[in-house]
Order: C-alpha cells, then structure tokens, then sequence
C-alpha cells in the first residue's frame, strides 16, 4: 500500500503549499493524493505533477494519510522522495 511508502521517503512534504513547492523544485519523486480531498485543491498539484512528469498515487482518505504521515489532521496531499 502506498503509505508504507511513506516510511521509506528520505524526504517527506506534507500538505499542498508544501507538495507544490517541492515538485516545482524537483525535491519529491512521488506525490500522493488523498481521493477524498477538494478537487479545488488537489487538481493544481496533479497537473503539476504531469507536466513535471511525477507520478501520482490516489489514497481514499485525508485522515488515514495525515495519520501515516504523523500528524493529527488529515492530509490532502504529501510529496515524498524515496530513496
């Protein structure tokens, strides 16, 4: 499943300010994106991602991947960089 990736990730941005920063920056290699997220939000970051040529892993739920991350809210979107 996609979070265990997330314990791999040497590089870990959660959220989307954070998310699209470091795809603009080529920091992550992965970006993952919670299905239950505003589309308003997340559509930004998927076009981002295609045109920097990222691939994008859908998760159901905003609670579950903030939870994996480590944080108390939930998370619509979290950059990774795996090692």
């Amino acid at each position: 499943m996609s979070y265990e990736r997330l314990k791999q990730a040497s590089i870990l941005r959660i959220g989307t300010k954070q998310t699209i920063k470091s795809v603009e920056q080529g920091e992550v290699t992965e970006v993952i994106v919670a299905k239950d997220a505003d589309p308003r939000i997340t559509a930004k970051v998927i076009h981002l991602c295609i045109k920097h040529h990222i691939p994008v892993i859908y998760v159901d739920s905003m609670k579950q991947l903030g939870k994996s991350c480590g944080i108390e809210v939930g998370a619509a979107m979290v950059g990774i960089k795996l090692q």
